[in-house]
């Protein structure tokens, strides 16, 4: 398979940050589950994005462990909003310029705030979508913070 060149990975080249490459076989609905499996890597490390949005429609991201949930409700409550629900797939795909199932922080197409649960700091290496369905990046978490001005959260709430 072909390595993509998506928005996201321009934009982690042109911000010169180091970045691993990584294709799986991309199964509907297979989730973070699935690539850390054909990874070969902890899903606490496979790091979701997820587009969210406020009562009001305002768009947001979240970067959640691949095995573990957000609680919109703390979620809302820091952001001092009534609600916050994930988008429609049509909508995710509006705000963030990637189909559903290939979200990446990176290189989006509407400037959204991006909230990040702090444990994912706590890991040596993270792998997150690189901006397409079957192709995860591999990078330092704190690169997160110094490139697309993440918000730190606790949000997480365990997985099933």
């Amino acid at each position: 398979m072909k390595l993509p060149v998506t928005a996201g990975v321009r934009f982690l080249r042109k911000h010169k940050i180091k970045f691993t490459e990584h294709l799986y076989n991309y199964e509907e609905h297979g989730g973070t589950s699935i690539s850390a499996r054909e990874l070969g890597v902890s899903e606490h490390a496979a790091v979701k994005t997820l587009i969210m949005q406020t009562e009001s429609g305002k768009p947001l991201v979240v970067l959640m462990h691949g095995d573990k949930k957000v609680s919109t409700k703390n979620l809302a409550r820091f952001i001092d909003t009534k609600s916050v629900t994930p988008c429609e797939p049509n909508v995710a795909t509006r705000h963030s310029g990637y189909v559903v199932g290939g979200n990446s922080p990176f290189g989006l197409r509407k400037v959204m705030p991006i909230y990040m649960e702090k444990t994912i700091l706590d890991l040596p290496k993270i792998y997150i979508n690189g901006g397409a369905r079957g192709y995860l990046v591999g990078i330092i978490p704190k690169i997160l913070i110094e490139t697309i001005n993440t918000i730190i959260v606790n949000v997480a709430n365990d997985g099933d």
